[in-house]
């Protein structure tokens, strides 16, 4: 399991040596704090360092050519923004449109940030109480080889093929049951262990043997998880101690936040109109769609996957379905 730490002082690194490398250049060429003029419009070094802040994992080694990457970057970029502004795209509706809508987004973004920054970092205790209620994930892990298949299927068409795949004994007979049924499909195999499965996942697959496979079901489509080969994996306590806690942090962060929403939403007077007010229960009304008033700001706090602290998001949507179907058949 990584520890979630390591990345933060690799990026700190490569942060510290793109200062450096700055500073340095900056002696050289006369303590300027210009990167390059494009026409008459200075690029800054504090816009090269901000970029380069969001460019984890990099070796000291390659921290001057990514600042060169990123000053050409910025170079393109500027050249784009001039043309630009002198057709006055600055002024077309949708781009006016497009500019509220990440500036609204930016200041929810920080505001959300702020909050989180109030979430207790978790005790010894709470982390110890994780790693126990989570056999599946820990004590008792797991690496499984998996065949995933992703399936474009409405709920009422999951539940008619449910006893079709609980008879399955391979991949095989999955694809079987998905042609027969007309359904589109794709498949992938992959090779990872419990701690990267969905929460609805883990625990349940625990019980399978090889051959059999645990459907994860959604609005759009399905999921289904057959296990080729499976082999026990386990992580002691002291191995998984600071991706638990990590991952603890960032779900009490998300907590912190949505708790705060809920407050501002209870506080506050939302009107729901038009259609909207419809769906909400109250009547629309009778001279047409009027515009939706809402007065709740939105923002998300990333987190990591709610199946383990090691895992990324497996959230079923369509995004994930059209993934799987890239290899359709």
């Amino acid at each position: 399991m990584p520890t979630p730490i390591r990345p933060v002082l690799r990026a700190g690194a490569v942060l510290c040596c793109a200062l450096v490398l700055a500073a340095c250049g900056s002696k050289r060429e006369g303590a300027t704090q210009v990167a390059a003029k494009v026409n008459k419009q200075e690029i800054s070094v504090h816009q090269i360092n901000f970029l380069m802040q969001r460019q984890g994992n990099l070796k000291p080694e390659q921290v001057e050519t990514a600042s060169r990457k990123t000053l050409d970057a910025l170079i393109d970029q500027e050249l784009a923004l001039q043309a630009a502004n002198e057709q006055r795209l600055d002024r077309d509706p949708r781009v006016v449109q497009a500019i509220e809508a990440s500036r609204r987004d930016i200041l929810a973004r920080a505001y959300a940030e702020r909050l989180a920054e109030s979430a207790a970092v978790p005790t010894d205790k709470e982390v110890t109480d994780y790693y126990n209620a989570h056999p599946e994930l820990f004590a008792q892990r797991r690496v499984y080889t998996l065949v995933e298949t992703a399936v474009e299927a409405t709920p009422a068409q999951q539940q008619a093929l449910k006893p079709q795949l609980d008879a399955a004994k391979n991949a095989d007979d999955v694809a079987t049951a998905l042609r027969v049924a007309g359904l589109r499909f794709g498949t992938r195999q992959l090779t990872q262990g419990a701690d990267a499965l969905p929460m609805q996942a883990a625990a349940p697959m625990v019980a399978l043997k090889e051959g059999q496979s645990h459907v994860i079901n959604g609005p759009l489509g399905a999921r289904i998880l057959t296990i080729v080969s499976v082999k026990p994996a386990p992580l002691a306590a002291a191995e998984a101690k600071n991706a638990i806690q990590q991952y603890l942090l960032v779900d009490r962060k998300r907590q912190v936040v949505d708790q705060q929403l809920k407050q501002l939403r209870a506080a506050a007077r939302i009107e729901y109109q038009g259609k909207f007010a419809q769906a909400a229960g109250e009547p629309a009304p009778a001279d047409g769609v009027a515009p939706v008033v809402v007065t709740t700001p939105t923002a998300d706090v990333s987190a990591t996957s709610a199946a383990s602290p090691a895992a990324s998001s497996n959230a079923l949507d369509a995004s994930s379905v059209n993934k799987g179907l890239s290899n359709l058949k």
